[in-house]
């Protein structure tokens, strides 16, 4: 069934965080409305820096910035979807994770029953958290949580892991696994700019160089990568690109273990410069705790540099032990350890990994093929 033609259809995006404050979720927003002509997309986001205008054209997306606190950010962006609805009249409304974005949805869905309210899953914390963060008010918001899966009109989720989560909280309607992507021609190598950048990092060919990008969060598993290298020769160095609330206590630890001339703390990097500090990396790791799907992990692929996660969450959807990856024990500095030595020391194996890896992404990840997907949805959405 076709769209309608008659209006460009217009949709209304609830998402907390986004452009320039960009993880795995924000990222595949930009990625997917950028390549979707034929659609108006605002989105109500919250003000995190006062610097940014409160309302920002960001490629195909209108940004709506919301001041406050993220405590109440529900009641207020729903509060500015009413108002936006008023003068656009949304044919769609797209939650991004089902948290305070999909709550603002939620109310937004309640008193408009006929916009159609789509669900994406991205949630890389333990599914837990929403109950820990609520506390004692979970036995009152259990329900209402529940229901952000329950009135929306279609799920979509980036690994199965996800799918699942949606099932267990009641959701019987339509439901869709679209993972998250990759730029493959942004991934590629670049020989000169690698060369600049070894040099510049002080990164001699003589060292092997480790690299994980991530948040500095418990989740991400980077102390282990830390104790890792007490475990490996003094050959062995790592990058560690992000930041987060763990810094200072990360880099204690590193202090702590006398290794502070063996681990690069490189601060957050603009997205369009990580292949180059991959690309002068020999392993990707990040052994998650929990991880609804790890973007990163697929970009290091698609760079051709072989990678170690644990088998927990998404991914194991694109991690076949052997085949595209490593799986490394969950809290095992010594297991990340062996698992980079196996890969050092078997080169041809490694570079069988690499290539089938390539290959996967390639097949499955390029974001024009999530793009496409994600069209088909919001068709099924709007078809009449």
């Amino acid at each position: 069934m076709a769209v309608s033609e008659e209006k460009t259809k217009r949709i209304l995006i609830f998402s907390i965080a986004y452009v320039p404050f960009v993880g795995g979720a924000e990222l595949a927003v930009k990625e997917i409305t950028d390549r979707l002509g034929g659609f108006h997309f605002d989105l109500i986001t919250f003000h995190f820096d006062r610097k940014l205008p409160k309302i920002e054209k960001i490629g195909n997306v209108i940004a709506h910035r919301i001041k406050g606190t993220k405590l109440f950010f529900s009641f207020f962006a729903f509060l500015r979807g009413l108002a936006l609805h008023k003068k656009y009249k949304y044919d769609v409304v797209w939650a991004i994770m089902a948290n305070r974005a999909g709550f603002a949805a939620l109310f937004f869905k309640t008193f408009h029953p006929e916009v159609k309210f789509l669900l994406t899953l991205q949630e890389g914390d333990p599914l837990d958290y929403p109950k820990k963060q609520m506390g004692l008010f979970w036995f009152f918001l259990k329900h209402l949580f529940k229901t952000i899966f329950t009135k929306a009109d279609y799920i979509q989720t980036i690994s199965n892991y996800l799918a699942v989560w949606a099932r267990k909280m009641d959701y019987k309607g339509r439901l869709e696994i679209i993972p998250n992507g990759v730029d493959i021609n942004l991934f590629k190598k670049n020989l000169d700019n690698i060369d600049k950048l070894r040099s510049k990092l002080e990164a001699p060919l003589s060292y092997i160089w480790l690299i994980t990008t991530s948040r500095l969060v418990e989740k991400n598993g980077i102390e282990d990568i830390i104790k890792a290298l007490k475990y490996l020769d003094k050959k062995y160095k790592l990058f560690i690109l992000g930041t987060g609330p763990l810094e200072e206590r990360l880099r204690r630890i590193t202090k702590d273990l006398d290794l502070e001339d063996r681990v690069k703390f490189l601060g957050q990097k603009d997205h369009k410069d990580i292949p180059d500090y991959i690309n002068v990396s020999k392993v990707f790791i990040r052994p998650s705790l929990s991880e609804g799907m790890g973007n990163s992990f697929i970009e290091a692929m698609a760079a051709g540099i072989p990678v170690i996660g644990t088998r927990v969450g998404g991914i194991p959807d694109f991690i076949k032990d052997g085949e595209t990856g490593l799986f490394c024990e969950v809290n095992s500095p010594q297991s990340i350890a062996e698992k980079v030595t196996e890969y050092i020391n078997n080169p041809k194996r490694t570079d069988k990994i690499v290539e089938t890896a390539q290959k996967l992404v390639r097949e499955k990840y390029d974001w024009d093929l999530i793009a496409e997907k994600m069209k088909n949805i919001f068709e099924k959405l709007l078809a009449r």
